[in-house]
């Protein structure tokens, strides 16, 4: 995928607009995000992007992270506007917070969270909103190790378990990878997750109206992440398909 140097305008970000999410653009102060747009501004490119979280993570694994505690300065800054370079799709569990994991100050990242890291409606009008509003060049999706919706997923398809409720929708997403990987040798919820990973970028690769045209356009990347939770270590995940790249 070739390098994304250029810089953003507002025509940039007012094409992006135009892709047919008006209603989404509405609920979030049109006013205010129209002010804030309104200054021209670059935005990294997809591998500077990467660069940056990821020599944050390298950070974090070692602990020797820099940014966690310095964020009572941004506050007053932020108060007007927001301007991340980065998507972060990642789970719910509470020893996942991708702040934290890649060492960035608060309004560095855009983060969306949710049980399994899945792409369900609200990630997905999440994401929309973000890409729209802040043409940020790249999206991340984050799986972890010993993710307990994708073990459900399994636990599911095995006749293990019996979920009810909104769980149980959550864990009908996982499940097509949950059962992928069930054909896979090897640690079966490793295999999973990593599954689960490669099903929700190529789920955000191909969500119209917005996410797909950036990505066809070469103005997004979409790639997958694991994290592991005792090292502390993020690496990427394998994934192809349009939009693909080696990080």
């Amino acid at each position: 995928m070739p390098h994304l140097d250029g810089a953003i305008t507002v025509s940039r970000v007012s094409f992006v607009r135009g892709l047919g999410i008006a209603a989404i653009a509405g609920a979030f102060d049109p006013a205010r995000n129209a002010a804030f747009a309104s200054a021209a501004f670059t935005q990294p490119n997809a591998d500077e992007a990467w660069g940056r979280l990821s020599a944050g993570n390298k950070r974090y694994a070692s602990d020797k992270g820099i940014n966690c505690g310095d964020n009572f300065d941004r506050r007053l800054a932020l108060a007007s506007g927001q301007r991340p370079f980065a998507i972060v799709l990642a789970c719910a569990d509470s020893r996942v917070a991708p702040e934290l994991v890649f060492d960035q100050r608060v309004g560095d990242i855009f983060v969306v969270r949710v049980a399994g890291n899945i792409a369900d409606t609200a990630s997905l009008g999440s994401i929309e909103y973000a890409v729209s509003h802040f043409a940020p060049r790249l999206l991340v999706v984050m799986g972890h190790e010993k993710c307990g919706a994708v073990e459900a997923a399994v636990a599911a398809i095995e006749g293990k378990v019996h979920l009810t409720g909104h769980v149980a929708e959550i864990v009908e997403q996982i499940e097509p990878a949950a059962r992928s990987a069930m054909a896979q040798s090897g640690d079966l919820l490793n295999n999973a997750i990593a599954a689960n990973v490669r099903l929700v970028v190529a789920k955000l690769r191909a969500s119209a109206p917005v996410i797909q045209p950036a990505v066809a356009a070469g103005d997004l990347r979409v790639i997958g992440v694991r994290y592991a939770l005792g090292s502390g270590v993020v690496s990427t995940v394998s994934t192809s398909g349009a939009g693909a790249a080696a990080i």
